[in-house]
């Protein structure tokens, strides 16, 4: 709104003291102020209202002037309630900056001028804002012209005051204006909204997260591949973005949430363009993966893979190692009353998800990335860039490719949520392999790690090659009471102890055999003088009945620390 409007609405009380020919300058707030040095509460086209209590004597009106002039303000408005008629020092000061000086009637309050002010800027903003977004909508429908996400948060940021961010299910950044959320409350953020969106209730969600309130939006997958309407919510709730507004929705009026709403519905254009351009990648997984599994020979897959390598990663020159990971979503059916939920699709797009670099921003990120899924499963086909595999006689050479857990690090908190007390979701990855001859054996090894994650406790849980040496292979198919048994036979006795005597034999134990029953590397790993780890050993001994000389005993002591 202009100077011009405030000075024309009789309600307000204003009379013009001068700056005349400043009038058709732009109102973008108000701020109402008693402070000689205002500047930091100031960012540039407000209503400053003052009731001069910093006026002390008349040298006090040039630097006051000269401050709100530097910082931008719309104009400057005093009341006359203090003393009366406006200091002509003050006058002569906002003539000489060229600031609107404006004297309020003492019957007016300074609440009347504030809340008539944000009024007026909030409803001309949301209409200029709902323009602005229609055209943006027209542009992002017919083409990426429009500028994507980014640049409609940034719209919100600048005309509506709003920081906003669209945020995948597992809280990793798609979209966002200004500055970025930290990784740990974006995971809180997302994980609040999966669990709503389980409870059935109607968005915006309003959370509190460290501090802050903020609103979530889903955003509906609209597109080809979106779910019915009608489908279970599980089908859908862990593959949907969400737009987090640092704001409190419940207190807006109708037009600002219906103007929200259309900004989901925009994203959601770029969100069914992004999976669109997955199409490629996804046949191609689709395509090789049935080779695998129909035991085409070597060199059939081989050249599969050389046709997939440049459109995974592109500008590589040379075939590239693979990892395979499997994942596996699984819902309770009610009792086996209610109707089945698709699972094979939702692990295809909760896995293309998982595997994208957290770190990683923006909703083109996922396109080194190519996920099929098979009946309940999805498997994905993950290229890494051609290296030597580590050698294996150097014990500080890196691992090649994915670990397990690290791909759960950073999403266990939200997908949880999504999951509820009715949802698993179990993942397993193969180590890297180079050739074709290799993919195979590397399906059946995620696969089976897979099933490894799955007899284990947990919502969220995931294994790797290296778990499938032959004693942990078995451990997670040992009956629960059996474990259950075994392991408070001969473990219990060294807890009992620990928790009455702080004496940690039960971490004395786990590094002993770590150690290969080394007295000198173990010493020297738990700080311990040797004397004093052959007492807690000797300890350990005497509580249990065993001897750890002897490889039976030792054999079962590692066996029930892997199992508890």
């Amino acid at each position: 709104m202009r100077l011009r409007a405030l000075l024309e609405t009789d309600a307000l009380g204003l009379r013009l003291l001068g700056g005349e020919d400043e009038l058709d300058r732009t109102v973008r707030g108000v701020m109402t102020t008693d402070l000689k040095d205002p500047s930091r509460y100031l960012s540039g086209g407000e209503l400053v209202l003052t009731g001069l209590a910093w006026f002390r004597e008349p040298e006090d009106a040039e630097p006051f002037v000269r401050i709100l002039a530097a910082a931008g303000v719309a104009g400057l408005a005093v009341g006359e309630a203090e003393l009366g008629d406006i200091p002509d020092d003050l006058v002569q000061a906002c003539l000489r900056h060229r600031l609107p000086l404006f004297a309020v009637n003492e019957s007016v309050a300074f609440a009347t001028i504030t809340e008539h002010v944000v009024r007026q800027v909030s409803g001309e903003r949301a209409g200029d804002l709902a323009a602005v977004v229609d055209r943006h909508r027209r542009l992002m429908t017919s083409g990426p012209a429009g500028g994507g996400p980014e640049a409609v948060l940034d719209l919100l940021g600048s005309d509506l005051d709003l920081r906003a961010w669209v945020l995948s299910p597992t809280g990793r950044r798609i979209a966002g204006a200004g500055e970025s959320l930290d990784a740990a409350r974006a995971a809180g953020l997302a994980g609040e909204h999966l669990a709503a969106t389980r409870t059935g209730r109607r968005g915006p969600h309003r959370v509190s997260v460290g501090g802050s309130t903020y609103s979530l939006f889903p955003i509906r997958n609209t597109g080809r591949t979106a779910a019915p309407a009608s489908r279970d919510v599980r089908e859908s709730v862990l593959s949907d973005w969400l737009l987090a507004v640092e704001a409190d929705a419940g207190d807006w009026p109708a037009a600002r949430l219906d103007l929200l709403q259309g900004v989901t519905q925009l994203i959601a254009v770029e969100r069914d363009r992004r999976d669109a351009a997955r199409t490629v990648r996804r046949r191609l997984a689709q395509e090789v993966l049935e080779l695998v599994q129909t035991g085409a020979a070597p060199a059939e897959i081989a050249a599969r893979l050389r046709v997939a390598a440049p459109v995974l990663l592109p500008g590589l020159g040379t075939a590239p190692h693979w990892q395979v990971v499997v994942a596996r979503v699984e819902w309770d059916q009610d009792g086996g009353t209610g109707p089945a939920v698709e699972a094979g699709p939702v692990a295809q797009a909760l896995l293309e998800e998982i595997l994208v670099d957290p770190g990683t921003a923006g909703a083109d990120s996922a396109d080194r990335i190519a996920v099929a899924h098979t009946g309940e499963e999805a498997i994905a086909l993950v290229p890494l860039p051609a290296a030597p595999l580590p050698d294996s006689e150097d014990e500080s050479a890196p691992e090649v490719g994915l670990h397990a857990d690290a791909l759960l690090t950073a999403v266990r908190e939200p997908l949880s949520a999504g999951l509820a007390d009715d949802g698993r979701l179990t993942l397993g990855v193969s180590a890297a392999v180079h050739s074709a001859e290799g993919l195979r054996g590397a399906l059946e090894e995620a696969r089976h790690a897979r099933r490894v994650a799955a007899a284990r406790p947990g919502r969220v849980c995931a294994a790797g090659h290296h778990e499938l040496a032959s004693h942990v292979l078995l451990l997670p198919f040992v009956p629960d009471d059996v474990r259950r048994a075994f392991t408070a036979r001969l473990l219990d006795p060294l807890r009992d102890y620990d928790r009455r005597h702080r004496a940690e034999l039960i971490p004395t134990l786990e590094a002993f055999l770590d150690c290969d029953g080394s007295w000198t590397r173990c010493a020297t790993r738990l700080h311990l003088h040797v004397n004093t780890l052959r007492y807690r050993v000797g300890r350990i001994e005497q509580l249990t009945g065993r001897d750890l000389s002897r490889l039976e005993d030792k054999l079962d002591f590692f066996l029930a620390l892997r199992m508890s």
